[in-house]
């Protein structure tokens, strides 16, 4: 499967950042993609809604259905789901993108952030693959080789990435989780699970508002997680399913040497993020004289 022409792409929270990445990546094959997002109007603080994002997708290529939906709401799920799925005749990929992030220790954690996280990363992911399943199930009878996606980390049951914010981790691994069994369980449906993580931090607007531009300047583009996206969304769902993918490994695994193409600024030290296993080393060459 070269490429994504034709497909269609369930996305959660793809009005900006990394999901719009996707998003844009596969309309320049000609996808179909729905934004699932809460962003309708712009926000006070963050660039991007669910029409900003259907414009760029548009332009890029592809067809879009901007839908509201918030992802901790289980029928608003399922009606956004049926609605991609009536307006462009079923569903191929679903993407689990939305995400809450919190990084607390358990003292200063209120209980309303932990249910957020909770229920927006690992419930979240939960139910709408639960509810883009069926859609799946008819799309491989259909020979349209269909993929879930969840942007969260290999299983690294390490403490450290647990000691610091373990509300946050419970809440990133609970979607890893959901990769491990799903991947198992429909196995013989033919419906691919796997998971993506990026090596360093990732220039979104979220981090532009927690670091601004010094912060900003130490990470790569959302378009090498969405190449590499691209790489798995294109794998033949029956062989590539179950894999916990690290942005810059898969990238260098198929051909691509210069990742100075995704930094911010080249001649920055580049920033890890958190859950990158210290036995997954990053490929020659690739951070440059930065860190690894």
């Amino acid at each position: 499967m070269a490429d994504l022409k034709d497909k269609t792409l369930f996305i959660s929270g793809a009005s900006r950042g990394i999901g719009l990445a996707i998003a844009v990546r596969a309309a320049a094959d000609g996808a179909n993609v729905a934004i699932a997002a809460k962003t309708d109007t712009p926000h006070p603080k963050l660039p991007g809604t669910i029409h900003t994002a259907a414009e760029q997708i548009e332009a890029a290529g592809g067809k879009a259905l901007p839908i509201v939906c918030d992802i901790r709401d289980e029928d608003q799920v399922e009606a956004a789901v049926k609605k991609t799925a009536d307006q462009f005749g079923g569903i191929d990929i679903c993407v689990n993108n939305a995400s809450a992030i919190s990084l607390t220790g358990t003292e200063e954690t209120p209980m309303k952030r932990y249910d957020l996280m909770n229920q927006i990363n690992a419930r979240g992911t939960y139910l709408v693959s639960q509810k883009c399943i069926p859609y799946l199930k008819e799309s491989q009878k259909k020979g349209n080789n269909p993929h879930v996606l969840m942007l969260s980390p290999p299983l690294d049951m390490k403490p450290k990435w647990f000691g610091p914010h373990v509300a946050y981790s419970i809440a990133k691994y609970g979607m890893s989780l959901c990769v491990l069994g799903m991947a198992e369980e429909f196995a013989e449906d033919g419906i691919a699970f796997n998971a993506l993580w990026p090596r360093t931090g990732i220039a979104t607007a979220a981090i532009n508002l927690i670091g601004g531009d010094e912060m900003m300047a130490h990470c790569r583009k959302p378009e090498i997680m969405a190449d590499a996206a691209h790489i798995i969304l294109t794998k033949n769902s029956r062989d590539f399913t179950g894999r916990f993918c690290m942005d810059d490994v898969l990238l260098h695994e198929h051909g691509v040497n210069d990742f100075d193409q995704y930094a911010v600024d080249p001649s920055k030290e580049l920033w890890p993020d958190f859950f990158v296993p210290d036995d997954v080393p990053p490929p020659p060459g690739s951070m440059g004289n930065r860190t690894d």
